[in-house]
């Protein structure tokens, strides 16, 4: 690095924030507080002298001064909370403190940085997060009246099953003889109904989007995916963003989180359980999609409408998944007798590098190179 460079962290809120320069030529490090909204703290950046180097922490503030301060040509990156390192016994924490701790550490290259995703591509996430809470929600409601029911020792004894259009309306007819009790069950239903509407919504909402959003063309190609269709294709797009930065598939399933964690030593290895960095909702996602492989390989007609117009090396690549994924969820669960959650995740993480192989495969009809990777892959299918 040049002599003389600075390096500022930023410690950005709503109203107030703090800025920490850090000059590695002389080792001075200046601090300043600043009043007003994170997009007001860019002429103070643009005074920094340069060469400099900027960093934030990814939060509520999002990611809107980072774009304006690449637009003025100002180099500000943007880094992940959770991966910063804090010493156990630092239990003084101000903005001043966080600010310069974040400057040193960007200097020292000990910080994880972000991709800071597009407005489009933040739109749609946030659309496809929103979704996300509303079936969270729509959880909770279903959890209360069945734990509420279970309490009172009354049961659903029907053919169907739990919150099936006759089990809702086996739920309208449960009468108790206290108001207390009625009453109750009254508001459950309610608050569990109110959620039915707005999720419809949100999905049909997410099926128009998928047909014109930039990742269009990735979501049709993991739809030939046996368990993922629409909604699952559009959530992992907007929560991995572009598939391209990751050159391996194993680098996906590590920002994913369905890799087991590690503590090695010496001549002893230990691999623990997996460490479930990364986006909550697309590891849900994967392992989700991963139950479906434990029935025997098979076209039905809904892949088969989701795969017409794909190009023949996607079909071949979702033919493979099957088989390979097929036997090895037998593997693990008929030899091994390893439990259902340990295989899904197992599978979820070769499952994982399926999709990175359909999101990133060139086919015959595009001007890209081949990747060692995806060469490699090709020619062991046959």
């Amino acid at each position: 690095m040049p002599d003389g460079i600075r390096w500022v962290g930023l410690d950005v809120h709503a109203r107030e924030s703090t800025l920490a320069v850090f000059d590695q030529g002389t080792g001075e490090v200046v601090t300043r507080r600043v009043v007003g909204r994170p997009h007001e703290l860019l002429r103070w950046l643009l005074e920094v002298p340069r060469p400099a180097r900027m960093v934030y922490e990814a939060g509520p503030t999002g990611y809107g001064l980072a774009r304006r301060a690449r637009q003025e040509g100002i180099e500000l990156s943007v880094c992940a909370p959770s991966k910063t390192e804090r010493q156990p016994l630092d239990r003084v924490k101000t903005d001043k403190r966080d600010a310069i701790r974040l400057a040193r550490l960007l200097a020292a290259g000990e910080l994880t940085l972000v991709t800071v995703p597009s407005i489009e591509r933040e739109q749609l996430r946030d659309l496809v997060r929103c979704r996300e809470d509303i079936r969270a929600d729509l959880m909770r409601a279903r959890h209360r009246i069945g734990k509420f029911l279970l309490r009172r020792e009354i049961y659903y004894e029907g053919p169907a099953v739990a919150w099936s259009r006759a089990h809702r309306s086996w739920l309208t007819s449960v009468q108790f003889a206290d108001q207390a009790s009625q009453a109750t069950l009254a508001d459950y239903l309610h608050a569990h109904d109110v959620l039915i509407s707005p999720r419809d919504l949100v999905e049909a909402e997410l099926a128009k989007v998928a047909l014109t959003a930039p990742c269009a063309a990735t979501v049709a190609r993991l739809r030939c995916l046996r368990g993922i269709d629409t909604l699952s294709a559009l959530g992992l797009c907007a929560e991995n963003g572009e598939w391209s930065r990751f050159d391996h598939p194993d680098q996906l399933a590590a920002y994913l989180g369905i890799v087991p964690s590690e503590h090695t030593t010496g001549q002893q290895r230990r691999l623990g359980s997996i460490t479930k960095a990364g986006s909550t909702h697309a590891r849900r996602l994967m392992i989700e999609a991963a139950y479906h492989y434990r029935r025997g390989p098979a076209v039905g007609a809904p892949l088969e409408r989701r795969q017409r117009g794909q190009a023949p090396e996607i079909i071949n690549i979702s033919w493979r998944a099957q088989r390979r994924l097929n036997a090895r969820w037998r593997q693990l669960k008929d030899t091994r007798h390893k439990p259902n959650g340990i295989v899904a995740v197992a599978i979820a993480r070769e499952l994982a590098g399926y999709c990175w192989e359909i999101a990133t495969c060139p086919t015959s009809s595009d001007p890209v190179t081949v990747t060692p990777i995806t060469s490699r892959r090709l020619t062991n299918s046959r």
